[in-house]
């Protein structure tokens, strides 16, 4: 038994990110507003200095407003009829067969909670780690999330979860897309790129990564 940690966006999901695609499905079902858009139009003016390149990754005040149950009930619907259309069949496959393998596997993602975990529902995961998006009496604020794993910060979520389940990271296998999962997989066992974007690509010939379904050159 070990631990296999899926990334979501660009890995299990290809293109455009699950929280990009929540958001215009949001925009279609009528639920994002002038107040909405404001707050995450002064959410990038007042956090940039702070987050920098980062700010467009930790602004989740497009939520603002909105009961957390309400969103919750609209993430799963859009999960069943949206998202599980899209998904990346080789990666959902590696993940079955985990599974069926008797791993523990855990989907880890800066996407918002209530997304991942969804999204961990139609595949059968129990364990979803995704961004905290701060709420107050049961509504989203424009407050930057209270936990965001992304980059580094996806390593002390592994360390916990290995932790947690009693599995040595050092054995455990991590499936992602980016180069900022590269931290990630410099302290697991096994990592996979999943059409990995150009950077992680070169990181992985030079490590020795397994890459799933390479990105095809221009």
């Amino acid at each position: 038994m070990r631990l296999v940690i899926f990334d979501i966006d660009g890995t299990l999901i290809p293109g455009a990110s699950s929280e990009a695609r929540f958001a215009r499905y949001l925009w279609r079902m009528r639920a994002l507003g002038p107040r909405q858009l404001l707050a995450f139009a002064w959410f990038v003016l007042r956090y940039l200095p702070r987050f920098g390149r980062h700010v467009m990754q930790k602004n989740k005040a497009y939520l603002s407003g909105h009961d957390y149950g309400h969103i919750v009930d609209l993430a799963r619907r859009f999960v069943a009829d949206v998202l599980s259309e899209t998904l990346h069949a080789p990666a959902v496959e590696r993940l079955k067969a985990h599974q069926a393998a008797g791993d523990v596997v855990v989907l880890l993602s800066g996407t918002p909670q209530f997304l991942a975990d969804a999204l961990g529902d139609a595949l059968g995961v129990k364990h979803c780690i995704g961004a905290s998006c701060s709420t107050q009496g049961g509504y989203f604020t424009a407050a930057p999330p209270r936990r965001h794993p992304y980059g580094p910060t996806k390593v002390d979520a592994a360390e916990t979860l290995a932790e947690t389940a009693g599995l040595p990271l050092a054995e455990a296998v991590a499936f992602g897309d980016s180069i900022n999962d590269a931290y990630l997989f410099r302290v697991v066992g096994e990592a996979v790129a999943v059409a990995p974007d150009r950077r992680l690509s070169v990181e992985a010939e030079g490590a020795g990564w397994e890459v799933l379904e390479p990105r095809i050159k221009a």
